[in-house]
């Protein structure tokens, strides 16, 4: 029924790992091969192609369903249809952001400094020249194939390139002076496969799975006992999606509780509901949470 494309290079991992994690295993014969397949009904096939030519082959209609940047989706001006989101990247779930960068040792502060005429070296030809046009800045675009960073202040005088951090940059002694664009991955579908129902239907059900699994990377479920003394107190420290589930042990010993609460306050979390009076603390991973 669906088309589905992937983006091969630096989201390929981690792309994988989120299919398998929501149960869409995706299967290949080696790993240089770009034909790929999902046991699932929904999905007759998969390949594995580079991102920036994603959002197109998408918009023309050679997939139903792909996986690329906002980023790439920008720089092609492929008309598609964002199903949402997808909040991961190759080594964490922070955005990507296309920020202009110059010469630390360069006396501009802001991209609106930039003189007529500057030199930019980017992967993103299109979206530098709409972003420079807005500043009302005549600028020259030089197409970057890789270690575009490397080409200031020779070959260019500030680049247009994506970061994380910023850190890389900066050491490779760029100061980033404006951004452009913050970029997530995204789900994307063709809008005439997205307008038919049963497709359409499919598509929702699949995002679904993909935005389950990663929920739940950010959560873990929290269970324990509680005595009856100490339970409005327990149940104060816990930041529970909506309510704690709370049970009646057996006996009228005491209370069963459990939450499912954000990852990263679980180290703070546990040692204050042992504090509290709480016994038998378990933390439990999840495979996804739906809403």
């Amino acid at each position: 029924m669906l088309r589905l494309v992937v983006p091969k290079g630096s989201l390929e991992r981690a792309t994988f790992e989120l299919f398998r994690a929501a149960d869409l295993a995706i299967e290949r014969e080696s790993e240089v091969s770009y034909r790929a397949s999902i046991r699932d009904p929904r999905i007759t096939e998969v390949r594995i192609l580079r991102p920036q030519e994603i959002p197109l082959y998408v918009a023309e209609g050679l997939f139903d369903l792909g996986i690329t940047g906002r980023d790439w989706v920008e720089e092609t001006g492929a008309v598609v249809e964002s199903l949402g989101e997808l909040r991961y990247s190759k080594a964490s779930s922070r955005p990507i952001r296309v920020v202009v960068a110059v010469a630390d040792a360069s006396p501009v502060r802001r991209a609106a400094e930039l003189p007529d005429g500057v030199r930019v070296a980017t992967e993103y030809p299109r979206l530098t020249e709409r972003y420079f046009a807005t500043l009302g800045i005549k600028v020259q675009v030089l197409p970057s194939y890789g270690a575009t960073e490397a080409k200031v202040p020779e070959i260019a005088d500030a680049v247009v390139e994506i970061t994380e951090t910023g850190r890389a940059l900066a050491a490779q002694g760029l100061r980033i002076v404006d951004e452009i664009l913050v970029s997530y991955t995204e789900l994307i579908a063709n809008p005439a496969s997205a307008a038919d129902p049963e497709r359409r239907h499919a598509m929702e059900q699949v995002r679904t799975l993909l935005q389950g699994a990663l929920a739940a990377r950010e959560t873990v479920l929290v269970k324990l006992n509680a005595p009856s003394e100490a339970l409005g107190r327990i149940i104060e420290l816990l930041p529970a999606m909506k309510a704690p589930t709370v049970s009646e042990l057996y006996g009228h010993q005491g209370f069963a509780v459990e939450a499912v609460v954000p990852r990263e306050q679980i180290n703070l979390l546990i040692p204050s509901l042992k504090d509290a009076g709480a016994t038998d603390i378990l933390e439990l991973p999840l495979s996804k949470i739906v809403p």
